[in-house]
């Protein structure tokens, strides 16, 4: 609830797009609930990923969705119970994109949940919508921060179509040479 709140005075500070705030677990959401909405943002926690993309210049009209799922069942710093730990709310949000097909979808998650298979879950329940997925991990210490806290942030993009990514490289360059998705975004394919 405060961090409900937060997003709240955040919103009405207008230091990020105006939204409806709900309070619900994502268990208790359905892919109805979500028509109409170009941009949602789970376990949106304080707004950062509302914000990153704001200062991204991704345009408010410009569907996406983002989720930084709860780390407590894979972090050090918790019991570290993994997928049985109740607090595992991944295929709830798999769920909802399968039902939905958000163009991209942006997320983060706790460094050591690798270990527990997590990326390699995410990974396989997009591929098989069909949508490319990248990841890495990066630490907050590549930004300038006093500390190390390593992360894993990820993409998934139903835009590109079709697996693995690279079957698809004279189609992306095509779009690049035309002006479109990777160029005007600011993206590029391992060779540039």
């Amino acid at each position: 609830k405060k961090a409900c709140a937060w997003l709240r005075e955040l919103i009405k500070a207008g230091l990020i797009p105006d939204g409806v705030v709900d309070e619900r677990s994502i268990t208790d959401v359905t892919a109805d609930d979500l028509r109409g909405f170009t941009q949602c943002h789970f376990f949106a926690g304080i707004g950062g990923w509302s914000r990153a993309l704001q200062i991204a210049g991704w345009p408010e009209e410009k569907p996406v969705w983002t989720g930084s799922c709860p780390c407590q069942p894979f972090s050090t710093a918790g019991k570290q119970a993994g997928k049985s730990d109740e607090r595992h709310l991944w295929p709830a949000f798999a769920k909802l994109i399968a039902e939905c097909k958000p163009p991209v979808v942006f997320g983060e998650q706790v460094e050591s949940a690798i270990k527990h298979g997590w990326i390699d879950d995410l990974q396989a329940d997009l591929e098989r919508e069909d949508y490319a997925v990248g990841f890495a991990v990066l630490g907050a210490h590549s930004v300038g921060a006093p500390h190390i806290r390593q992360r894993l942030y990820w993409v998934a993009n139903a835009e590109l179509h079709g697996h693995p990514a690279t079957e698809n490289r004279g189609s992306i360059r095509k779009k690049q040479e035309e002006g479109g998705l990777l160029q005007s975004e600011g993206a590029c394919d391992a060779d540039g």
